[in-house]
């Protein structure tokens, strides 16, 4: 993008902040509904200083401007924001400060600090509040001051949503509803508003295509004991979903009614609502009407345990997922140096194979094919007037998944070309043994991915080597690819989702190395947990994988590795051939023999 095009946006937008007595403008990368990736409606932050990674908030002062991003983003957005006048923040690195800091410092006594209101969460809101209090500093949220300089701005996003069969779901909306009502109680809620969207979709046993990759329908809803109130766009409504809520006692109403209705429907005792995900105007208009319990949706956590039913969908799509990963190794093997391939035709040459399986829906989020020294960048995307021309050496990293009916996919898998140094195999192999060793977990009932993150990064840290994101986070059930509470990290901050490791919940495994200009190396499996043996100790649990893809052996120096490693490494490729081979026959049977031969 033009750095002098930015520098421009920039400036306009300090127009209309005069204009509107804003000193400060903070711009998040959400939606109306804190979601993780957002359509191109709700890009602004992208629009305004051209950094285009899934996370990351701007703040505009009238003389200076900074964006803060996370370690995973640190090379793209140093890249991006060259020229542009942005300095980048790098978060959570010694001695940059946090938003709330930075604001703190900058702004001056009784100065405004403006934002879009629907777009920042309450509990970032209430973060700003206190950290800018001293100053009697004035927040003004109740316009998005970027629409007035977006000319072109694309529309909300609108497309019909699909009611899923029950035999997929293996619970009723209403079995959810009356699941959802109990815990209400509990928590001495007699209504809930809801709008994070995943959690809307799985709640209603429904599904829409409102965000790319996340299979969402921008939606809210009002439950009480008695009723229960669906909000979405009438151009999202199918006779389908009339007769869907009917059957279930759901009443439906337009999208753009939520402010208005909440503003005035009967509003007795208290409101239950999660401040992590609700914007900061809707929670102004309930506070403002009554009494908040203030928790995390229910729904966040019952729909994070998959049941059986979504547990045997899962297993199957990620078999049929695993071979279509293997087929494509298999190719890519034979011919790199003999067909022209770069990192996006490779990609693409993926995303086909996925595109063939039964219930393939769409991928779970765009395909990183990194060569070299690009898989340093975790988020890399290669595009087709921008990609690296593979070549018969070195590595190629490869994250991606795929949407069925029937479960959401997501593996990464590393492999060479040809010949790569010692220290890189060095670091494969560091990454390969983390990964088994958290795959092998035995752990007791209470832990959180706290307590496992150590093992998949001892291999390194004994390097003194780390990476800067978790190491594993849950994935949705033909949904949002990332998906909480559960995760595996070790370093938590405040607001950061931590929960126990519960029967049914789904992890990534991703350990990774990244050494910027030089190489990029991630093996990714997803995991279940299951319950164990059960003793006066407690209740034993261990991890299910899903996915069965080789982890490429010239890659693996043995050397390094301890003898219950290998054990492991063997294991699972045993386990691959047994699970793999019947997907696959001729040459790609026989490469997946040589594949997982073992050590």
């Amino acid at each position: 993008m033009n750095n002098q095009m930015i520098r421009d946006r920039i400036d306009a937008l300090r127009r209309v902040m005069a204009d509107n007595g804003v000193d400060w403008y903070l711009v998040p990368t959400a939606d109306f509904h804190n979601s993780e990736y957002v359509d191109d409606h709700f890009k602004v932050r992208e629009y305004l200083c051209g950094f285009t990674g899934s996370n990351g908030t701007l703040i505009v002062g009238r003389q200076e401007a900074g964006l803060w991003t996370d370690g995973r983003y640190f090379i793209q957005a140093q890249r991006e924001l060259e020229g542009t006048g942005v300095v980048l923040y790098r978060m959570l690195e010694e001695g940059v400060p946090t938003k709330e800091e930075f604001l703190a410092a900058r702004m001056q006594e009784g100065e405004t600090l403006g934002f879009d209101g629907r777009v920042v969460d309450t509990r970032f809101g209430w973060e700003l509040e206190k950290a800018l209090a001293s100053k009697q500093v004035k927040f003004s949220y109740e316009k998005d001051l970027a629409d007035e300089i977006w000319k072109d701005r694309p529309p909300l996003p609108c497309h019909p949503v699909t009611v899923l069969d029950e035999s997929l779901c293996g619970r009723s909306v209403e079995e959810k509803l009356a699941a959802l009502r109990e815990k209400m109680h509990k928590l001495g809620a007699a209504c809930h508003f809801l709008s994070k969207l995943d959690d809307l979709m799985w709640l209603f046993n429904i599904r829409g295509r409102d965000v790319e990759c996340n299979p969402v329908a921008l939606s809210y809803a009002w439950i009480t004991r008695e009723a229960c109130h669906l909000f979405l766009q009438a151009g999202e409504v199918t006779e389908e979903m009339k007769a869907h809520a009917q059957r279930c006692g759901i009443a439906l109403h337009d999208y753009g009614e939520t402010e208005d209705f909440l503003k005035h429907c009967p509003m007795e005792g208290s409101v239950l609502c999660d401040p992590g995900q609700l914007g900061y105007t809707f929670y102004q208009i309930l506070a403002g009407r009554a009494k908040t319990v203030c928790a995390p949706n229910p729904t966040t956590l019952m729909k994070a345990v998959k049941n059986p039913v979504e547990l045997e969908h899962m297993r199957q799509v990620y078999l049929k997922d695993s071979a279509a990963v293997c087929r494509f190794l298999y190719w890519v093997k034979k011919n790199i140096g003999r067909l022209p391939l770069t990192e996006y035709t490779a990609a693409q040459y993926l995303d086909g194979l996925r595109s063939q399986i039964d219930g393939f829906l769409e991928l779970s989020f765009p395909t990183i094919s990194a060569y070299g020294p690009n898989a340093a960048m975790m988020h890399y995307e290669a595009t087709p007037e921008s990609c690296a021309v593979l070549q018969p050496e070195g590595m190629l990293l490869v994250d991606s998944g795929g949407q069925y009916l029937g479960g959401t996919t997501d593996v990464t898998r590393t492999f060479t070309l040809g010949p790569v140094s010692e220290e890189v195999k060095a670091h494969f192999t560091a990454v390969a043994v983390g990964m088994l060793r958290l795959s092998d977990a035995h752990f007791l009932y209470g832990c959180s991915g706290r307590n496992l993150d150590i093992l998949a990064r001892q291999p390194l840290w004994e390097q003194n080597i780390d990476y800067k994101c978790g190491t594993g986070h849950g994935v949705g059930y033909i949904l949002n690819v990332h998906e909480g509470p559960q995760n595996i990290r070790w370093r938590y901050t405040d607001g950061m989702p931590e929960a126990v490791l519960e029967a049914g919940m789904d992890v990534t495994n991703e350990p990774g190395v990244y050494i910027e200009g030089s190489h990029g190396i991630r093996t990714e499996n997803v995991l279940v947990a299951v319950n164990g043996e059960k003793n006066g100790d407690g209740q034993f649990m261990h991890f299910e994988t899903l996915t069965y893809v080789p982890i490429d052996l010239e890659a693996i120096n043995p050397a390094l590795m301890e003898p219950a490693d290998i054990r492991r490494l063997n294991r699972y490729h045993e386990q691959v051939r047994e699970k793999i081979l019947p997907y696959l026959d001729g040459e790609e049977a026989q490469w997946l023999l040589e594949a997982t031969r073992a050590v």
